[in-house]
């Protein structure tokens, strides 16, 4: 696109967001509608996490919100989504209907921050719901914000300024809890209940699990193991490109598990397609897309490094193993992280192919990690102590009990 008309489309998109604002001034004062619930995930990139599993728990326990209640999305992800879901009404997020839907809606539902200078009607309730158990520094718990043209005190103003505006803010655990009051400055109630998301690892039974499986994988006779591992802004070779590497052999890695042994690789969706899996598409499966609730549930061991899923997937007391291959590069950023990433993870630390291995092999025989068990039990109790898959029913009876008070 020419400079000059990038320039003036996105003047037009100036000129349309400064209409929707008027358009929403006007209609944040009119009285809200009953029982109109606006949910959204991720800013409206998906129908997941917390909001969906609210949603689901909602117009399950209370039918008549599934003509009341709307997901918010991007209108890029509209067409995808609506064939996903076609029982669900979604709106086109920053369109003259998603304002008038939002202006007068009786709760919002989202896990993570609108934008400031988006306003709402003083009787919406605002449910936050968040998206995580955090690892790294969040909001303002950063001591130095490095994003251009942003201060750091106006970064940490933007978080406590969105935050207060939340009038529930869900806590997975203690631990997430008191960091939720600092990194958000966050004075209002807490939902203490656990992730609703996570309700499905209590829930679901053995036969569920086992039509999971065949679904998502086909006949597997042996374990599932899934290796999901963190997004690493090296995968981006250039805007557009990214590159995927394996820091183990599949070969040697079949070598080393039990036969019949099925591996997940759970990358970002961004590097789905760069995985090379030639010759063992028979034994490993990329699923980039899937709900990952789904993949903990029939995995048997998760393999990952310092992503946040170890944090869920430890609700099913099941086996992690960590392979941090770049651990001596990745250790300035665990500086930044809330707790001590080497001393309370719940299982064995490896950096290099040769002990990643040999880990394997024990678990191999036994099923587990000796030695871990108390390390397990720990950051379970430390983690995971809030969920009893109620979460999602706790939030629903929030959303009919208030809004019988309005």
């Amino acid at each position: 696109m020419a400079k000059g008309s990038h320039e003036f489309v996105q003047s037009l998109k100036l000129v349309a967001r400064y209409g929707l604002i008027v358009l929403n001034g006007g209609l944040i004062c009119l009285p809200i509608k009953r029982r109109q619930v606006i949910f959204e995930s991720f800013n409206g990139k998906d129908i997941n996490d917390n909001p969906a599993a609210i949603y689901r728990e909602l117009v399950k326990e209370h039918p008549d919100y599934a003509h009341t209640a709307y997901f918010s999305v991007k209108p890029r992800e509209f067409a995808g989504l609506h064939a996903k879901y076609p029982e669900i009404n979604l709106v086109k997020r920053f369109t003259p209907r998603w304002v008038t839907l939002m202006a007068r809606a009786e709760f919002w539902v989202l896990n993570s921050r609108l934008p400031n200078w988006w306003h709402q009607n003083r009787r919406t309730t605002v449910i936050q719901t968040w998206h995580g158990t955090p690892l790294k520094k969040l909001g303002a718990d950063i001591a130095h914000v490095a994003i251009p043209g942003t201060s750091t005190a106006d970064y940490h103003h933007e978080f406590i300024t969105a935050a207060h505006r939340w009038n529930y803010l869900i806590a997975p655990n203690q631990y997430s809890q008191d960091i939720f009051k600092s990194a958000f400055g966050f004075k209002n109630q807490f939902l203490s209940i656990g992730y609703p998301r996570n309700d499905v690892l209590y829930t679901t039974s053995q036969d569920e699990v086992f039509a999971l499986k065949q679904r998502l994988l086909g006949a597997v006779n042996g374990p599932v193991v899934t290796y999901a591992p963190t997004w690493r802004d090296d995968m981006a070779v250039r805007p557009g490109v990214y590159r995927f590497d394996l820091p183990f052999d599949l070969g040697e890695f079949f070598n080393h598990v039990p036969a019949g042994t099925h591996l997940i690789i759970r990358p970002h969706y961004l590097v789905k397609d760069a995985i090379d899996i030639h010759g063992y598409e028979d034994r490993v499966t990329v699923l980039a897309e899937t709900d990952i609730a789904q993949l903990y549930l029939i995995s048997d061991l998760l393999i990952t490094d310092y992503s946040s899923v170890m944090f869920d997937f430890a609700n099913l007391k099941r086996p992690e193993l960590f392979f941090a291959y770049d651990l001596a590069h990745y250790r300035d950023q665990l500086r930044g992280f809330y707790f001590d990433y080497e001393r309370e993870i719940p299982g064995p630390l490896v950096t290099t192919a040769a002990a990643f291995y040999q880990q394997l092999d024990g678990w191999r025989e036994t099923g587990a990690f000796a030695g871990y068990e108390e390390r397990q039990a720990a950051f379970y109790h430390k983690f995971c102590e809030w969920e009893d898959g109620t979460a999602s029913r706790r939030v629903v009876d929030v959303i009919s009990h208030e809004g019988k008070g309005h």
